[in-house]
């Protein structure tokens, strides 16, 4: 029966969001939720910024008929409508990053005081269990807006904030087992069905396109960082706080790698620039496409590499040390290739922000 009901919240999910699609796109030009191409953003054509609220409506669509979520679930569910809508406020009107972060910050503080859920411990660290007190209220505050922007700066080509987000869910699953916590993995299966008509019509593989602006890129980020708090958090569960890591990794990697590099040049480190992941393969001379590909498959290689570090039962304090590793080699490696980019072009100072890139940070 539990499973019945959740393939049908999937199939309402996932034609809620083709019917949301369809619909939107009539009333995007009206509402002024637009993306025009102008000095720094190159698409072809006006491309209506409708993603997010599409996703949005398939997964409350699907959260009606499935009916089994609890205070947790319906608690985030209710925070990231708001969340939506400040995305599409930001996209239509260009809100001041104060305003974001206020906003932001009172729904996760909502969250925590209306469910008690927030990051309370990181585990045992070699051998000792690492329990953070209220200290890890502020931190769950920092890790959910830091995700929220790690997916809004890896949306700069097309389908990929959204394919990894399905990778970040596929390592979720993996990692957590799909009878862990069932009412979190349930929003985390009509999140990824509600992703699929998006990224479909997104690919161009279903006429007119579109982009999920900051609508969606803050859905996407805001329900991976709370599904991952709670399913790390609570006991009886195989999902530890490192192993949240590896299952956002590529974006964690991407964003930790292009502050170090701003700030090591001495810029700051939120002012945009073409330094990330996607422009350095698009200055490799690959594809749009086959940069997507690759990322892709990067990202799954991670989680995949990290899931079998965890598995050999080193602990948690030899897990983290393979991700610090990780994330030196890959930072010192990207910042290499950009920097000889760079001076083969003859730049000195990074360029305006590429086409899709969202201008948080």
């Amino acid at each position: 029966m539990q499973d019945t009901r959740m393939i049908l919240a999937c199939v309402v999910t996932a034609l809620t969001s083709i019917v949301a699609i369809t619909v939107l796109q009539r009333f995007a030009a009206p509402l002024g939720l637009v993306d025009h191409p102008n000095e720094r953003k190159h698409h072809v054509g006006s491309v209506p910024l409708i993603g997010g609220l599409a996703m949005y409506s398939g997964i409350l669509a699907g959260a009606l008929v499935y009916g089994r979520f609890h205070t947790f679930e319906n608690t985030l569910l209710a925070t990231a409508g708001i969340l939506v809508l400040l995305g599409a406020a930001d996209d239509r009107f260009d809100l001041s990053v104060r305003t974001r972060l206020l906003v932001q910050t009172t729904l996760i503080l909502t969250v925590v005081g209306s469910t008690g859920v927030y990051i309370h411990t990181l585990g045992h660290i070699f051998g000792y269990r690492l329990e953070l007190g209220w200290v890890g209220i502020p931190l769950t505050v920092i890790a959910v807006i830091g995700l929220l922007n790690a997916f809004n700066m890896m949306d700069g080509i097309d389908g990929l904030a959204g394919g990894l987000a399905l990778v970040s869910i596929a390592a979720i699953t993996l990692f957590a087992g799909p009878t862990t916590l069932q009412g979190t993995v349930a929003l985390m299966t009509l999140l990824a069905t509600a992703a699929i008509p998006y990224l479909a019509a997104n690919l161009g593989l279903t006429g007119r396109k579109i982009f999920m602006g900051d609508a969606g890129s803050m859905l996407l980020g805001y329900l991976l960082a709370w599904s991952l708090i709670r399913l790390s958090q609570q006991p009886g569960t195989h999902l530890s706080p490192v192993d949240v890591l590896w299952c956002v990794a590529l974006p964690v990697l991407d964003t930790l790698a292009v502050m170090y590099r701003r700030m090591r040049l001495g810029r700051s480190p939120f002012k945009p620039d073409r330094g990330h992941i996607h422009h350095i393969l698009l200055g490799m001379g690959l594809s749009p496409r086959a940069s997507l590909v690759a990322l892709i498959a990067l990202a799954a290689s991670i989680a995949l590499f990290g899931h079998v570090t965890s598995s050999l039962g080193l602990g948690s304090g030899s897990n983290l040390a393979a991700f610090c590793i990780l994330s030196m080699t890959y930072t010192m490696t990207v910042m290499r290739i950009w920097m000889s980019q760079q001076a083969r072009l003859g730049v000195h100072r990074t360029g305006p922000v590429a086409a899709n890139d969202n201008h948080a940070i």
